[in-house]
This record gives structure tokens, C-alpha cells and sequence, in this order.
């Protein structure tokens, strides 16, 4: 696993203001922690359901399911659910959620290609359904421009990366302080 990414306060409700949820859809949040963007994108869409995953282990002891559980509970959250499950192979069907989302996960991955892990998470969303992907979307995981336009030829409504790290979701000292100026959130509507 590579480096964990101290992430900024403002990414997290700059994700989750992302996330559209109509009544009684799912959304996934992949790599939840400690729940944050879950319990945020819960509390943004009410008629929703949220699902976090995250692998919790050893390199994140700090975290953990009952942890994600009790954060839910003091936000007073009740549409949000958390499970085991790793970004690489989503336990999940095709086409399951409305929305998916992220936030600083992917980087952490350590000998997978990002494109790879964005497009299993992309699997799993429905057709017009939304995502929201925050992390390090610098080289060497290729040519991003190159990989949003095959996104589009593939059938997404709407695909692009917008920087983060330069007054959006965090101060300039910030991304550069945190080493997070590589930042990026991938949006669009499959």
C-alpha cells in the first residue's frame, strides 16, 4: 500500500455535494475508513441509501466496521450500511448502485493501475447514474485525457477531472503541505 493521504476537511462535503440519491436508491462508497464520505453523502440525500466498503486491516487498525457504525450513530444517520469488500473486485453485480463515489483510496493500492480500479468501480453503477472519484490522478497511472475520452466512447453522458488542490477542496498550503497536489475529482453520469 502506498501512502496514506491526510485528507483535507473540505474534500469530504466537496465529494459528497456530488452525489445525487432519488428515492430509495444506493449509492457505494469505496474505501469508506471511517465512514466520513458515507455518513456525508447519507446526510445529503435522506431518501437514499448509502453502502461504504473498505478491506479495515492492519495498515488502518484505527478503522473498522463498528467504527464506520458508531460515527453513523453520533451523526444520526440511518440510511447508511457498512461491509467488508476490497476496490479491487467489488463484490457487487454489474450495475447495482446510482452513484459511486471515493476519496483518497486508490492511490493506496499498491501494484494495480488506477484506470483498472476506476473502472470496477465504474462497473458496478448504473446506466445514468453519478460518481464522484477524489484522489491522486497523476502520472505514472497513464494518460488521463486519454483515458476520460474512452470513457466517453464508451457510452458515459458526462466524464471529467477536475483539480482539487488549488483552492476547491483545500488551500494551496495544503496541497502542497500534504503532499496532495495531484489531486483530482473525477465526476460525470454514466
Amino acid at each position: 500500500r502506498g501512502r496514506a493521504a491526510v485528507v483535507p476537511a473540505g474534500s469530504i462535503e466537496g465529494v459528497a455535494s456530488y452525489i445525487e440519491l432519488p428515492e430509495g436508491r444506493r449509492g457505494l462508497d469505496v474505501g469508506c475508513g471511517s465512514g466520513a464520505l458515507t455518513i456525508a453523502c447519507a446526510k445529503r440525500t435522506p431518501q437514499g441509501r448509502m453502502v461504504g466498503i473498505d478491506r479495515w486491516g492492519v495498515e488502518y487498525a484505527s478503522y473498522s466496521r463498528k467504527l464506520c457504525e458508531r460515527n453513523a450513530q453520533a451523526e444520526g444517520v440511518d440510511n447508511a450500511a457498512f461491509q467488508k469488500g476490497d476496490a479491487r473486485h467489488l463484490d457487487f453485480p454489474d450495475e447495482t448502485f446510482d452513484a459511486v463515489t471515493s476519496n483518497y483510496v486508490y492511490h493506496n493500492v499498491m501494484g494495480a493501475d488506477k484506470r483498472v480500479l476506476l473502472l470496477e468501480t465504474l462497473r458496478v453503477l448504473k446506466r445514468g447514474g453519478v460518481f464522484a472519484i477524489h484522489d491522486l490522478m497523476e502520472p505514472p497511472d497513464g494518460d488521463m485525457d486519454e483515458f476520460l475520452r474512452k470513457l466517453r466512447e464508451d457510452g458515459f453522458q458526462e466524464a471529467q477531472l477536475l483539480p482539487t488542490a488549488y483552492g476547491s477542496f483545500m488551500t494551496p498550503w495544503e496541497g502542497k503541505t500534504l503532499f496532495l497536489s495531484g489531486s483530482a475529482l473525477l465526476v460525470g453520469r454514466k
